[in-house]
């Protein structure tokens, strides 16, 4: 049998072809990858979450050395020359990596790399290359299996006047993570993942920001307390002005920078205005209306699942043999869901093809956002207590301040909590949440936790020094006390 895989440097794709690579020449007849990245190697690695943490390392020194109030003497400024550069030199690297391994792959027997669009002409029948207007100049190919991994593109809003601004009046956050010239003002659409981790270094490269908040406050897959301290955060420690309840409406170029109206009837006046308002499934080039694959403009097929238009297999539920990973199926654009998605379709392929059914993709909630800077990160494993419930389990639930543990003021951190819920019948921990200094990596703790099913009675409830999981033994402890003993 054949496959192709469409967008093979991206995690989905990279995933998909290192797993169904020991296959070929057995289950596998034809393995052919497709991309066409310049120079390659996957938006996470080139215009995503791992250049951006260059950027908020810088941010997050300047941040703790302005905000020690042992320390005098004037801040540090960003040197955005040198910080754009390092960056560069560090996701050529990383980009180069996955290239490599792509190509390698490629020089295995039955195995094929094809640096080149593709397109289908029909469903499984694949063109990789060829001109722009009519169909049959490229290599067409009738594909047993085809992997759409071709990851995700910038929701541009359909605000007026947004598509009439000059190029210097508006920032991507690609443009933000290329340029060494930011404006002195800025107004900021978008306050999700991209807005949360991206306006803090804003901040400390000298940008005084607006932020626009549709909501009352961000986070939504938090609990209210996260949000709100959230907002406490960015306003207090990094003096920026959060709009919160209030939407766009309109978007002009003035003399001086732009106009954003909004719908309360206000407005607010930038040098330049930065565009963080999501990712959207990068489809249009696949030209999926010669298919019967149907994602519609709002990514859902009319019988599609309620969580969008292919279901927990990876697949549109009128087409078993063509499966959707990554970005490009709308579902959940985190990196190691990518991964995991893309092992998951690479197996069952296999399993397809030998006639056995193929299994759902399933994963335990766990999302990081680098926030305030990455010195107040976000970290959820897990059920909250609301979605607990929801799932029929009564709870114990303990919430900790970070201000309540002396380890985070001595270390000049004092904000933020972390949260824990746990069953209350059987101890079994639930889930975690936590808004703090290194909360990303106290993730991995309950990560392992919850997954594991670990009875929150049996985890060690003390710290072998004074250290930051103080305040998880807080948890540990206060959950442990209130679960049945019956």
């Amino acid at each position: 049998m054949h496959v192709v895989v469409i967008g093979a440097y991206g995690s989905a794709g990279a995933a998909v072809a290192s797993e169904l690579a020991p296959h070929v020449g057995k289950r596998v007849d034809e393995l052919t990858l497709v991309d066409d990245g310049d120079p390659g190697g996957g938006l996470c690695i080139l215009e995503g979450c791992m250049p951006s943490k260059e950027l908020l390392s810088a941010a997050a020194h300047r941040f703790e050395a302005r905000d020690d109030g042992r320390l005098t003497g004037k801040p540090h400024e960003l040197d955005l020359d040198r910080v754009v550069a390092e960056k560069n030199d560090r996701t050529r690297d990383w980009a180069g990596h996955r290239r490599e391994s792509v190509h390698e792959l490629a020089e295995r027997d039955g195995i094929e790399f094809r640096h080149a669009p593709a397109r289908f002409v029909d469903d499984r029948t694949v063109e990789i290359g060829g001109g722009p207007d009519e169909i049959g100049d490229g290599e067409i190919i009738e594909a047993d299996y085809v992997v759409i991994a071709t990851g995700s593109v910038p929701n541009v809003p359909a605000l007026p006047g947004l598509d009439e601004l000059s190029a210097d009046r508006l920032y991507t956050s690609k443009d933000t993570l290329h340029t060494t010239d930011l404006p002195d003002t800025g107004v900021v659409m978008g306050f999700g993942y991209v807005g949360m981790e991206m306006v803090p270094y804003l901040a400390e490269a000298g940008v005084d920001c607006t932020v626009i908040e549709h909501d009352e406050r961000p986070l939504d897959e938090a609990d209210p307390e996260f949000g709100d301290e959230l907002l406490a955060i960015y306003r207090e420690e990094f003096d920026v002005d959060v709009r919160t309840e209030v939407y766009e409406t309109s978007i002009t170029e003035t003399p001086d920078g732009v106009r954003l109206g909004l719908d309360d009837g206000t407005h607010v006046e930038a040098d330049a205005v930065f565009q963080f308002t999501g990712r959207k499934p990068n489809l249009d080039p696949l030209e999926l209306e010669n298919t019967s694959l149907d994602p519609k403009l709002d990514g859902r097929a009319s019988e599609a699942p309620e969580d969008g238009w292919i279901d927990a297999t990876m697949r549109p539920p009128n087409d078993d043999r063509t499966f959707v990973v990554g970005d490009a199926n709308g579902r959940e654009p985190i990196l190691h869901v990518a991964k995991e998605q893309g092992f998951q379709t690479a197996e069952n392929i296999v399993r397809h093809a030998r006639g056995q059914p193929v299994e759902p993709y399933t994963n335990v909630h766990h999302h990081v956002v680098f926030s305030g800077a990455g010195v107040y990160p976000f970290a959820r494993v897990g059920h909250t207590p609301r979605s607990a419930a929801e799932a029929g389990h009564s709870t114990v639930v303990a919430t900790r301040d970070a201000s309540d543990d002396g380890v985070f003021k001595s270390k000049n951190v004092p904000h933020g909590l972390g949260r824990l819920v746990v069953d209350a019948d059987d101890g079994t921990v639930l889930g975690w949440q936590g808004l703090h200094y290194h909360a990303d990596t106290i993730a991995k703790t309950f990560q392992i936790a919850v997954e594991m099913e670990l009875d929150v009675r049996e985890l060690p409830d003390r710290a072998y020094h004074p250290t930051l999981p103080e305040n998880v033994d807080g948890l540990i402890r206060e959950c442990a006390a209130g679960v049945s003993d019956e």
